[in-house]
């Protein structure tokens, strides 16, 4: 579902072709991504020749896919969730280049969160749910 970047098409010769850079994105409001960052609009780095491959989306979006983060211009699909999962979030750039020891990325903390939520709720299935806040950090 992932493919070269459309612009790319034909070449050959990799060298300078990457998409680098910070890049906007548009969140979804409610979505995972949207709650972890606490607004909607983001500016990530990317270092990468791939993209969503649009030709699946219907079939993609169909099956339960979210596509919750894209390019201002709705050209690149940045982030792509499941709702009802305790947190499956996919995204196009690199949060890790934002990330500092004691300051990591909204959405690795949240990742953690949910993680620490969701073994909490399998170890005790009847127990009131966690009150582990997942939004922004």
């Amino acid at each position: 579902m992932i493919y070269k970047l459309r612009e790319l098409t034909g070449v050959e010769e990799m060298g300078g072709t990457m998409r680098l850079g910070a890049w906007t994105c548009l969140l979804e409001p409610g979505s995972m991504a949207a709650n972890a960052y606490g607004k909607t609009e983001i500016s990530e780095r990317h270092r990468h020749r791939y993209e969503f491959n649009r030709e699946y989306e219907a079939l993609l979006t169909g099956a339960g896919l979210n596509i919750t983060g894209t390019t201002p211009d709705g050209t690149y699909v940045e982030i792509v969730e499941i709702p009802g999962h305790p947190f499956f979030l996919g995204c196009q750039f690199h949060p890790e280049f934002k990330s500092k020891p004691l300051e990591p990325h909204p959405l690795f903390v949240n990742f953690i969160k949910a993680s620490y939520a969701n073994r909490l709720k399998s170890k005790h299935p009847h127990a009131e749910p966690a009150k582990v806040e997942v939004g922004q950090s």
